[in-house]
């Protein structure tokens, strides 16, 4: 698989989702798509992340946009920490980690002095035509959704 670089066209993909959906990237073709990764469900920075999506997400859909949550958990724990903050966009279960290698965002991380292999929070913006065009890596959590909308609304 091709390294994703912004102003590249990013390799369709397909993903199962909550809600019984199925995302494929080339079927979202003439929308803009956010698709933001995160560690874990129902954690503090994450659910902060998701309800931040949540509140600006009729603005997202308004510039034409869909956003999607992704992390390792199963497809039961994003339908609980889905409904519980009232999420109106879908979220991605990837335990293979097929699409957190697609978008390279499984890092060496530390936590209380042990080291492991996790989703280091990243957020990618592609257009309408399936080209990236923004990427935002090492994500902290405060304002970052804001930054995103900006980068919608810039396209």
């Amino acid at each position: 698989m091709s390294e994703l670089a912004v102003g590249q066209p990013v390799p369709d993909f397909t993903s199962e989702a909550t809600n019984d959906t199925t995302i494929t990237l080339s079927n979202l073709k003439g929308k803009n798509v956010v698709i933001y990764f995160y560690p874990k469900d129902s954690t503090p920075g994450c659910t902060t992340e998701g309800q931040n999506f949540r509140d600006l997400y009729s603005e997202f859909q308004s510039n034409n946009t869909e956003i999607f949550g992704v992390s390792k958990d199963s497809m039961k724990r994003h339908d609980n920490f889905k409904a519980k903050q009232e999420f109106p966009f879908e979220l991605i279960s990837d335990p293979e980690e097929a699409l957190c290698k697609h978008f390279d965002v499984i890092k060496l991380k530390k936590l209380y002095g042990k080291e492991y292999m996790g989703i280091e929070r990243s957020t990618f913006l592609i257009d309408a035509n399936g080209v990236l065009r923004n990427e935002w890596r090492k994500v902290k959590v405060k304002g970052h959704v804001d930054e995103v909308l900006e980068a919608v609304k810039a396209l």
